[in-house]
């Protein structure tokens, strides 16, 4: 277990004054006797209303398990759900109940966190908040109602799991979907270091060994500094106090790790994924980053996309050259393909590598794994550049609480701070069922954070994009506004994984009406 879970669960057991119980462990964070448990019957209550008369009941097995994976050229020992990575495709309806045995066969305790789903919280996935662990050679199942169209994934909220092979795509289709599209192709981004000469958890530890130093004062309060020169590929960015840094021209600080490989759908460039249609047709792509330290710029060479949908839900479409997904974050885009061979390519912003499959509609030869493809270079997107679709466009009405999350951290000592405190003795983000509530993230570091909030969507203030997972850039000031509609205790973090697992997190804390 790792040390900020292990922390939590302490606390938890500790029992905090008046704090509902899971199994006998307390939320993690500092709530007071007035908080709405995850077993608590509004949360209950919730459920029951999402539930439809005519909703399946979609069964499935995840097995967490050490296992040895081919990425293409290189073979590696990881942990992944059965026997690939990306793990297994869930696909449900809206409406739908899912209900998913989890079997524990890693030499750790997990969870499984449903990204993007506004469920039930107690089937949210957070140990030491929604629930205990699943032990090492436990079973834990997960029953919710998925109430929203979109393009999900999930993984483990358990230490940097997810920098191993521990993912995988959901996809809740709408019954109400015109189909306005030929064929469909799910897209999974992710950097890769797990079983290339160290772990993950060891990757966490040298970060922290290499920050523990405060010599250098407060020089990198500002965010992280990126790879140096001379350092081998697969480095700790910014470990050395080198101020070469993994710098993009749109996000500032990119990340604290330079990855020895980048994968599309478990493929390296060296053996890439094929994705085959034929000219002329139009193909829904959805792209899932499920990086845990870089965000990527997507091109199609030859052609440019036309996004649609944003963490799921549907935007004014806006034809790019590129578009730019952080960790977390999910897009929907259609492609109307040519004749021929062409690269689709996820370049790691801000640091050297990328990801790559190839398109083929005819005949012709593949591109190189190092093609370069000049969409890249043209208009590029992010999720704070698209406008919300009328269909989901929250009512407009003022807030009646709002909340400001300052976003800070140090690479000595590494630490990533909301508000200036470290999880979990973070202050939670009251609020009561029933509230607009307004998040204001404030970033005051260097380096770009994607805030993703569990359990709801939320709507960038001013017409913006409906979304759960949102880029920060640095030294800038994002407003959103969420419906108080889900109760219960919601993780609130920044998905740079070893960001959250060092600090950036909170909890969204719904409290007991009077």
């Amino acid at each position: 277990m790792s040390e900020i879970t292990r922390r939590a669960v302490l606390r938890g057991a500790a029992g905090l004054a008046g704090v509902t119980a899971l199994g006998g462990l307390a939320s993690c964070s500092r709530t007071t006797g007035t908080a709405v448990g995850p077993v608590a019957d509004a949360v209950a209550a919730a459920e029951a209303a999402r539930r439809k008369p005519r909703g399946r009941l979609v069964t499935a097995r995840l097995t967490p398990q050490p296992l040895t994976l081919d990425l293409g050229g290189r073979t590696v020992s990881t942990w992944a759900y059965g026997d690939t990575a990306p793990g297994p495709l869930l696909r449900a309806t809206a409406g739908d109940v899912l209900r998913v045995d989890v079997d524990n066969q890693l030499p750790a305790a997990t969870s499984v966190h449903w990204h993007g789903l506004a469920l039930r919280n107690d089937m949210d996935g957070v140990p030491g908040m929604t629930q205990d662990p699943i032990a090492s050679g436990g079973t834990f199942r997960y029953e919710f109602t998925a109430p929203h169209p979109g393009t999900y994934f999930y993984h483990p909220h358990s230490g940097v799991q997810l920098d191993r092979g521990l993912y995988g795509v959901l996809v809740v289709d709408d019954p109400d979907e015109s189909g306005r599209y030929d064929a469909e192709w799910i897209v999974v981004l992710d950097d890769w270091v797990d079983g290339t000469g160290r772990t993950p958890d060891q990757v966490l530890a040298e970060l922290q060994q290499a920050g523990g130093d405060d010599s250098m004062g407060n020089m990198h309060d500002m965010g992280g500094i990126g790879g140096m020169e001379g350092m081998d590929h697969g480095s700790i960015g910014g470990s050395m106090g080198g101020m070469e840094a993994m710098q993009s021209p749109v996000l500032g600080g990119a990340g604290d790790i330079a990855y020895p490989h980048y994968l599309l759908n478990g493929k390296t460039p060296a053996d890439p994924a094929t994705l085959s249609a034929k000219p002329g047709q139009r193909v829904r792509i959805r792209f899932v980053n499920a990086g845990s330290d870089t965000a990527f710029r997507i091109a199609v060479g030859g052609h440019r996309m036309t996004v649609t949908h944003s963490d799921g839900f549907p935007v004014v479409p806006v034809p790019t050259d590129a578009l730019l997904i952080g960790m977390g974050e999910r897009f929907d885009a259609t492609v109307t393909l040519g004749d021929g061979v062409f690269p689709l390519v996820a370049s790691a912003e801000g640091k050297q590598g990328q990801a790559m499959a190839v398109i083929r509609t005819g005949a012709g030869r593949p591109p190189t794994a190092d093609v370069k493809v000049r969409e890249l270079s043209g208009k590029v997107l992010l999720g704070t550049a698209v406008s919300v679709a009328e269909s989901v466009r929250l009512d407009p009405r003022p807030a009646d609480r709002a909340h400001d999350l300052v976003l800070g951290g140090t690479m000595t000592p590494y630490r990533w701070t909301i508000n200036g405190k470290t999880f979990p003795d973070a202050d939670p983000l009251r609020l009561s069922q029933g509230e607009r509530v307004r998040l204001r993230f404030v970033n005051r570091s260097m380096m770009f954070h994607p805030m993703h909030v569990h359990g709801h969507t939320f709507a960038l203030t001013n017409g913006g994009a409906r979304k759960d997972t949102v880029i920060v850039r640095p030294m800038a000031t994002l407003d959103v506004d969420l419906e108080a509609d889900n109760p219960g205790q919601w993780a609130t973090h920044c998905h740079n994984i070893y960001h959250a697992e060092t600090g950036m997190m909170t909890t969204l804390s719904y409290q007991a009406q009077e």
